[in-house]
């Protein structure tokens, strides 16, 4: 083959939606959000550690037919603030979205101080975006204070 010749890693769909530039460290952590390890209804295709000439490596999923929530993006934003959203008809892009984090977090991440009331009562976490070392994002509890740098962000069960 040829070295000029493009190689397509990953097949085009019809209708649907594109999640790029995702890292690939972040990868499981968006198929969960989006529920994707419990979906039998759409086909899909996720791909890891492909070439990216901004990121080095990126991870890429791809779902025919579904459209995530603005719910779902603002969750997206949290672990892949560099993620974009593209939405397929007709095997053309029609939109093109990058994530925007929020400013606030509520529900679906864990503290990550161990001694937090949200760890040990029944009360729904809830956070602030702030920025952390480096720019990464971190998020401050409501209610102990802790800052939860975006590595030790864990999904709640």
């Amino acid at each position: 083959m040829a070295a000029q010749e493009k190689i397509m890693e990953v097949q085009m769909i019809e209708n649907g939606t594109v999640i790029d530039h995702i890292p690939p460290a972040a990868l499981f952590k968006i198929i969960t959000i989006m529920g994707l390890d419990r979906d039998t209804e759409h086909r899909m295709t996720i791909g890891t550690n492909l070439e990216s000439k901004r990121l080095g490596t990126k991870a890429i999923i791809k779902i025919n037919d579904r459209y995530p929530s603005p719910h779902e993006i603002d969750r997206i934003a949290l672990f892949a603030p560099d993620a974009r959203v593209n939405t397929i008809r007709d095997f053309a892009v029609v939109e093109k979205r990058r994530v925007e984090v929020p400013a606030r977090i509520e529900g679906f991440v864990r503290c990550a101080n161990p001694m937090c009331v949200t760890n040990h009562q029944p009360i729904e976490t809830a956070f602030e975006v702030v920025s952390g070392a480096s720019g990464e994002i971190a998020l401050r509890c409501r209610y102990c204070e802790k800052l939860t740098s975006q590595k030790r962000m864990e999904l709640k069960k």
